[in-house]
């Protein structure tokens, strides 16, 4: 992710509570942005004339199109900590916040104040207070497939419409299932699509307005001794309002994302590390879950583009289409069977 003045290097845990959790991060420099030598084919078409045949085949083995909402496949977040980065809201299961439209999950940040728990039920009654409460001025939702479903090594998409504005946060990554290498980010975070104030225009933003995605990786320590790894692009096509396709090719020891199947950066074993293990592979090597959710407000968005949190045209919706995962029937070890190596 980029650095300036007005982005500092910042992530999503508290230091106080770094040694008992791990949460998202934000923040960090600009990386090489490089394409893959071998691209997987774009989904859920096979691979276009222009692509290099894949060695093997891609199943899909997970996918959610939002008939309903599953509790099964997804659980709905109630807390109102702010992820450990100062955000805004309260994210709530209600229906105000998440539901389903015609097909498709959308996750609702409304400007209202809201009270509830202070603290995510995952820290546990010996690490904080749980009866302790919070009130933030906005709304969200968060949905998680921890405990329910995760993966080591595939191909994660999600097909969605993001909302607008400054000081709107939509977030589509991946965490540990388990803290086999310690606290955040000695196990690793995943963060497959994050874009903060969309459209909005100012003397520092792309032209025509804010249209940078950004693709991160983090590790190394536990905060904070954390390090990152992160590419944004600027990609205009996503201020038009409609469904796009955001998604990651996870193998071993290689990583590539994509915008509507087309890679745009990539990272390699060489470009991370956990000072947990000299397995070259850690932490990317464990189970992930997935994490869709919306946040307003942050030390990452407010400090960006105009600054702080614009509450004109709210309600903002994240607007998911469909969630798929993929993995590689030919080499489902280490994923290399479907792109070559």
């Amino acid at each position: 992710m980029r650095t300036n003045a007005m982005m500092p290097n910042l992530s999503r845990t508290t230091l106080a509570l770094a040694t008992m959790l791990m949460v998202s991060a934000c923040g960090g420099d600009a990386l090489t942005s490089a394409p893959v030598a071998s691209p997987p084919p774009a989904s859920p078409p096979p691979a276009s004339p222009t692509q290099p045949p894949a060695t093997g085949a891609w199943q899909l083995v997970w996918e959610d199109d939002f008939d309903t909402l599953d509790p099964q496949r997804w659980t709905a977040l109630h807390d109102c900590w702010g992820g450990g980065n100062a955000e805004q809201q309260c994210y709530t299961a209600r229906p105000e916040n998440v539901a389903i439209e015609d097909g498709v999950l959308v996750i609702t940040a409304r400007d209202e104040d809201y009270t509830g728990p202070a603290w995510p039920r995952s820290f546990g009654p010996g690490n904080v207070d749980p009866s302790e409460t919070a009130t933030r001025p906005f709304t969200s939702g968060k949905l998680t497939t921890e405990g329910l479903a995760s993966w080591t090594y595939g191909r994660f998409e999600m097909r969605a419409k993001l909302p607008q504005g400054q000081g709107t946060w939509p977030a589509f990554w991946m965490l540990p299932e388990n803290s086999d290498y310690g606290s955040w980010a000695a196990s690793g975070e995943i963060d497959i699509l994050e874009t903060v104030n969309l459209g909005v225009k100012c003397p520092d933003c792309e032209p025509g307005g804010e249209n940078s995605i950004f693709a991160t990786l983090h590790y190394g320590g536990s905060a904070p001794a954390n390090e990152y790894f992160g590419n944004d692009v600027s990609t205009p096509a996503v201020l038009d309002d409609a469904f796009h396709t955001y998604g990651v090719i996870w193998e071993e020891g290689r990583f590539t994302w994509t915008f509507d199947g087309e890679p745009y950066a990539t990272a390699n074993a060489s470009d991370w590390f956990t000072t947990a293990s000299a397995d070259p592979q850690a932490p990317f090597d464990r189970d992930f879950h997935l994490i869709l959710n919306l946040a307003i407000g942050g030390r990452w968005p407010e400090g960006a583009a105009l600054g702080g949190v614009s509450t004109v045209d709210f309600p903002k919706r994240m607007e998911v289409d469909w969630v798929r995962v993929w993995q590689c029937g030919a080499d489902a070890a280490t994923g290399r069977g479907c792109t070559g190596n």
